[in-house]
C-alpha cells in the first residue's frame, strides 16, 4: 500500500498548480501592454473613472474595456461602479502580489528558502 498514489489527491494537486501557473502568468499578461502600463501610469495619482482614462488614451472605449479587464483579472487593479461609470485604482495588495511574484521567480531557489523563514540576509 506504501506506493499507491491517490487518483483524486493526484489531480487535485495538478489542478493547483495549474491553477497557479495560470493566477500568475495574469500578473505578467497585465504588464505586457503598453497601453496597460500608461493606464498604470495614469493610475499612481489616484482613482480614475473610465471616463477620464479615455480621454487620457488614445483608445476606443471597447478597447480601455478589454485592457481594465485584464489589469482587474491580475489583482493589480481594483475596480468599483458609481452609477453608469467604473473607477479604477490601483490595488495595493494585488501591487505587492506582482513584485512578490517578480521577486520569487527571480531568486534563487536559497534565496527564496531564506526569505520564507525570515531571513533576509
Amino acid at each position: 500500500m506504501k506506493g499507491i498514489i491517490n487518483i483524486d489527491i493526484f489531480l487535485y494537486e495538478v489542478n493547483c498548480l495549474s491553477s497557479v501557473y495560470t493566477k500568475n502568468a495574469a500578473v505578467f499578461k497585465a504588464l505586457c501592454d503598453a497601453n496597460r502600463l500608461k493606464i498604470l501610469e495614469l493610475l499612481q495619482s489616484g482613482e480614475k473613472c473610465a471616463c477620464i482614462l479615455l480621454g487620457q488614451l488614445q483608445i476606443s472605449q471597447p478597447t480601455l474595456s478589454h485592457h481594465m479587464k485584464i489589469l482587474c483579472e491580475s489583482g493589480i487593479v481594483a475596480s468599483r461602479k458609481e452609477g453608469k461609470w467604473t473607477h479604477y485604482s490601483i490595488s495595493e495588495s494585488g501591487s505587492r502580489n506582482a513584485v512578490e511574484l517578480l521577486r520569487q521567480l527571480t531568486s534563487s531557489p536559497t534565496e527564496n528558502n531564506d526569505m520564507k523563514k525570515g531571513c533576509y540576509a
